[in-house]
């Protein structure tokens, strides 16, 4: 179930809230119990290093330029 991010317009307070999808924009009271809260963008970052699989395995990865920007950056 994912995590939303809120924030109270009448003390400022910012929470977090996991709730179904399908409730993800309901109205939700803060903490203090304001009614006036707003769901907030939140950004994730997913690090990691891809690994070339069938076709661009077989052609050298990307390396050779398969998935790449012609090769020139993937040395």
């Amino acid at each position: 179930m994912p995590r939303y991010e809120y924030r109270c317009r009448a003390c400022g307070a910012t929470f977090e809230k996991t709730r179904p999808m399908s409730e993800a924009s309901a109205p939700i009271d803060c903490p203090e119990g304001h009614p006036d809260t707003v769901k907030l963008f939140s950004m994730i970052a997913v690090g990691g290093i891809a690994k070339p699989s069938g076709a661009a395995a077989a052609a050298g990865g990307a390396a050779s330029g398969a998935g790449c920007c012609g090769g020139g950056c993937c040395s």
